[in-house]
């Protein structure tokens, strides 16, 4: 099993049904009162690739793609068009948009992650695929140079400085980012009658840990 570095065509998944899936195991006791508890500290994403198909040779190209990732074996990239920006879906990445770790003069290596907010409550979410030439970085709200003051691991999300940042300084980063995933079936079945006649084939695609 391994990950491929390339991205199923953001044009066929431009318009698929998905997003964020959540585990929470419930019990409910005998005084009716419920305890919840979810086993995963992340929420995986799930998405129809097969919404997308618009023509006969949108199909084409699944099947070619389908066909070069062996079906379930290795994992790629997808961009989910509702939530691929450190920032709002309108707008531009910005240096300053996410804040991704406090310098303590020491650490060098920082992981891109993006907070969803709501209240008084959040989440953090590891960025592991981002976008490559569209992250953008600042220390103390100091933009910095790729290749000179930071680099970034486009397979990890990884970002590292030259030099360890300042105690107490906040960086912060913009970006836009893919999902990892993977197919999640190794069947594929389709026709041109169907096809014409609007039906289109369901192409499961779920989120992998990396």
């Amino acid at each position: 099993m391994a990950f491929h570095e390339i991205r199923f065509p953001a044009n066929l998944s431009f318009g698929s049904v998905g997003g964020p899936e959540r585990r929470t195991e419930i019990v409910t006791l005998t005084n009716g009162f419920e305890e919840r508890n979810t086993p995963w500290a992340h929420s995986r994403r799930r998405y129809d690739a097969g919404v997308g198909l618009r023509s006969l040779n949108d199909v084409e190209t699944l099947i070619a793609f389908f066909e070069a990732r062996a079906g379930q074996l290795h994992g790629f990239r997808w961009k989910d068009w509702s939530d691929h920006k450190s920032c709002a879906p309108l707008a531009a990445p910005g240096p300053e948009d996410q804040l991704i770790g406090t310098g303590d003069g020491v650490t060098t290596v920082f992981q891109l992650q993006k907070t969803y907010v709501s209240g008084l409550q959040s989440y953090s979410r590891p960025i592991r695929k981002p976008v490559l030439g569209t992250v953008l970085v600042a220390i103390a709200e100091d933009p910095k140079v790729e290749g000179l003051e930071f680099t970034v691991n486009m397979e990890t999300g990884e970002v590292t400085f030259a030099l360890p940042p300042d105690l107490g300084t906040r960086i912060t980063a913009g970006f836009e980012f893919d999902v990892p995933v993977r197919f999640d079936t190794d069947n594929i079945q389709t026709s041109v009658a169907s096809f014409q006649a609007g039906d289109v084939p369901t192409v499961p695609v779920v989120e992998i840990r990396l």
